[in-house]
């Protein structure tokens, strides 16, 4: 009888694993099915953006306008075209320039959520990590040139807690059930500093490895924005809404939103975009739009700012992220490897909604202070190091008189006023489909439309298509690019990767063939630039920020980018003298204020008081004196030079008046006696890492000292 008992259990078993596989293969089935139907009228090449917006004019009336180009309203227009309803999306800034662009780069359930549904048994939170779950397979498939699974380490510190985190990572691969990416597991000490040798060894007792995913957030969001419009969505960055448009519905007598009155921002043209509904996907500027429709309407979103720098590669493994589970004040920070840097983050503090939020000093230096804790001392995480910093703005949906956000479920809410006005809310990055669909679903069942089934759960997205992990080979093997430029271009555009590489220029050199880089330290090359304005990139800020994520990984090589950038930008969309001014200026101003470009000069300024003893003070003299011949008291680029020719080394006179004007404080155009000493404290107290100026000058002297000439390169800098 027991052996029965035993081959029945078995049984019943292998037939539940049979049965989840059938209807995972036959719900694939169905999908492929479903994708076959759709029409993509625009295949072949995008809508360029005036033709988008002579749509959105001269369309008599859409089904759905979509206000806010972020990931949920560019997943609630996909998700409409998609059921064959007319659809419309209009976005005042540029598509992912807010919070969509600004995350922790992670597609994940949220470990931290399920241990809270646990402890708190709460079934809300515990229903959101499984949705969530769900979501992480969706998008990992529908994109995988953009994302890819990552596992994450979380050090253990405590036999205790060995255990107890075992048991609740574990879970989380439970509830992920057959779409868990890959098991997790426990390491012992040593295997756990072999993987992640930069790890504090002081009483670690072991590690548990788990999966997430991981990936390009603003890319993510623009693929998507442009699967919508290759389904056929009218879709316009730069255009945003001034008023809402209502008519009076003859049966209630009410007034229904019944579009919107809209501005083209670059050139200041207005009009109207009517549609049977409207979809508010505004993230942090959700109540903005609500009081545009009834200026009684109370806040139903608590912002809540979330800061993460980036510092170099070289901080962590290239394929092994760390989770700090409970920082100094309770919250959770992650330390990730992205795009060959190290992204550290985040914060969780209430805020005021901006537009253009800037990362706050004491929260780059609380990040820091963390991931000391975690390092080995061997490793000095120097202030010096933060290459870039951001802060990007959560949408909670909470109780207005809530002050606690950290304690805050990011779930979401889709809710309609009495004019119609559809609004969704809150919610997290890795749900933005599953929002979507929940969005479109209520909006169809309120408005009475006519709409098919969604059909966006396994909906390839724009560069799906054609993607291998091997294209890259292709690229290589076929233009003659760089191997890194090729792996960069394939994990960026997918399939579209060919279109990219068919615009490179010939480099004139025997290897690579084609594909001039805009800096030399990273694999992004000039025909992006072009191909961006495909992709309705309008501003020299679109390109550093989102369709490259240069300014987001290394604010200084995005500042010398910039130059060729608006210059490639100017020919091609024909901008004045002026234009090409004004957008270095505020591409500039992006990098100074939004990506923590003004922390460099900052870090110099903060040393006024020159924390050096008499022999480093007399030591860095001397060497400043060999520069100044004529013990004027200051340097210019003149006399730089001078000293570099006589040891025979070259460099561009641009990039010696950028290297010159990184130290120069009161931009006077020569750095001072006093400023080259702020400089080299700034440098001793690790505020300020491998300062191009500093590095030049310690190399020259000790070749005017030897007399042997040496090469000076380009060293990358922090901020």
């Amino acid at each position: 009888l027991h052996s029965q008992s035993k081959c029945i259990i078995l049984v019943l078993f292998v037939f539940v694993l049979i049965h989840v596989r059938v209807c995972h293969i036959q719900a694939r089935l169905a999908q492929v099915a479903a994708e076959a139907e759709l029409k993509v009228p625009f295949i072949d090449e995008l809508p360029s953006r005036q033709a988008q917006l002579a749509a959105l004019t001269n369309t008599e009336e859409f089904d759905v306008l979509v206000v806010g180009g972020g990931a949920t309203g560019a997943g609630c227009a996909l998700d409409a075209v998609t059921r064959n309803l007319k659809t419309a999306l209009v976005e005042r800034s540029d598509f992912s320039s807010g919070t969509s662009s600004r995350s922790t780069k992670l597609i994940h359930g949220g470990v931290r959520y399920l241990q809270k549904a646990i402890m708190k048994l709460d079934y809300e939170q515990y229903m959101m990590v499984k949705e969530a779950l769900h979501e992480r397979a969706n998008l990992l498939e529908i994109a995988p040139h953009l994302s890819a699974p990552l596992p994450i380490m979380l050090p253990v510190y405590k036999w205790w807690q060995l255990p107890y985190y075992w048991a609740g990572i574990k879970m989380y691969d439970l509830v992920a059930g057959i779409q868990c990416l890959k098991s997790s597991y426990v390491l012992s000490k040593t295997k756990a500093l072999e993987l992640f040798p930069m790890l504090k060894k002081d009483k670690l007792v072991g590690a548990i490895v788990y999966y997430d995913g991981q990936h390009n957030d603003a890319r993510m969001n623009l693929a998507i924005a442009l699967s919508a419009a290759r389904y056929g969505a009218a879709i316009a960055n730069y255009t945003e809404v001034i008023h809402l448009l209502k008519k009076k519905d003859p049966q209630s007598g009410r007034e229904k939103v019944c579009g919107a009155r809209c501005r083209d921002v670059i050139t200041g043209q207005e009009f109207d975009v009517r549609a049977k509904c409207v979809i508010n996907a505004t993230g942090p500027f959700t109540d903005a739009l609500r009081k545009m429709d009834n200026q009684e309407a109370s806040n139903i979103c608590q912002p809540s700012a979330g800061v993460h720098i980036v510092i170099p590669g070289y901080y962590s493994p290239d394929n092994m992220g760390l989770l700090d589970p409970a920082t100094s004040d309770g919250r959770v920070i992650f330390f990730l490897p992205w795009e060959n840097m190290t992204i550290a983050g985040t914060t969780d503090t209430p805020t005021s909604v901006t537009a253009h939020p800037i990362p706050g000093e004491d929260d780059i230096n609380f990040i820091l202070r963390e991931v000391r804790n975690y390092l080995s001392p061997d490793v000095e995480v120097r202030r010096g190091d933060v290459l870039a910093a951001w802060s990007g703005i959560r949408p909670l949906v909470t109780d207005p008189s809530s002050k606690d956000t950290q304690s805050i479920c990011r779930n979401h809410i889709v809710s309609i006023s009495d004019s119609g006005l559809v609004t969704i809310a809150g919610g997290k990055w890795t749900t933005y489909r599953s929002m979507a669909e929940e969005t479109l679903d209520a909006t169809i069942k309120a408005h009475r439309l006519s709409a098919d089934s969604c059909k966006t759960v396994g909906l390839m997205l724009e560069g799906a298509k054609g993607w291998t992990p091997t294209l890259y080979i292709r690229l290589v093997q076929d233009y003659g690019l760089e191997k890194e430029v090729a792996q960069h271009l394939a994990s960026t555009y997918g399939g579209r990767a060919f279109d990219v590489a068919k615009m490179a220029q010939v480099t004139g050199q025997r290897w690579p063939i084609v594909g001039k880089r805009l800096v030399s330290e990273f694999p992004y090359i000039e025909s992006e630039v072009l191909y961006a304005i495909k992709e309705y990139a309008c501003t020299a800020i679109d390109v550093i920020a989102r369709r490259t994520r240069l300014g987001f990984l290394n604010v200084q090589a995005a500042d010398e980018a910039l130059p060729r950038i608006v210059q490639i930008m100017g020919k091609e969309l024909d901008w004045s003298q002026e234009k090409r001014t004004e957008e270095l200026e505020a591409a500039r101003k992006f990098l100074y204020h939004e990506m923590g470009y003004r922390s460099r000069s900052e870090q110099i300024t903060k040393t006024s008081e020159i924390n050096l003893d008499n022999h480093e003070v007399a030591r860095y003299k001397k060497r400043f004196h060999k520069f100044d011949k004529e013990s004027k008291g200051f340097i210019t680029t003149v006399d730089v030079q001078r000293v570099l020719q006589s040891i025979n080394v070259h460099i561009d006179e641009n990039a010696l008046h950028e290297i010159l004007n990184e130290v120069d404080l009161n931009k006077n155009g020569q750095v001072e006696i006093d400023e080259f000493l702020q400089l080299m404290s700034a440098v001793k107290k690790g505020h300020v890492s491998d300062s191009r100026l500093a590095i030049l000058m310690k190399t020259a002297e000790e070749t005017l000292d030897q007399r042997e000439p040496v090469s000076v390169d380009r060293s990358g800098g922090g901020v």
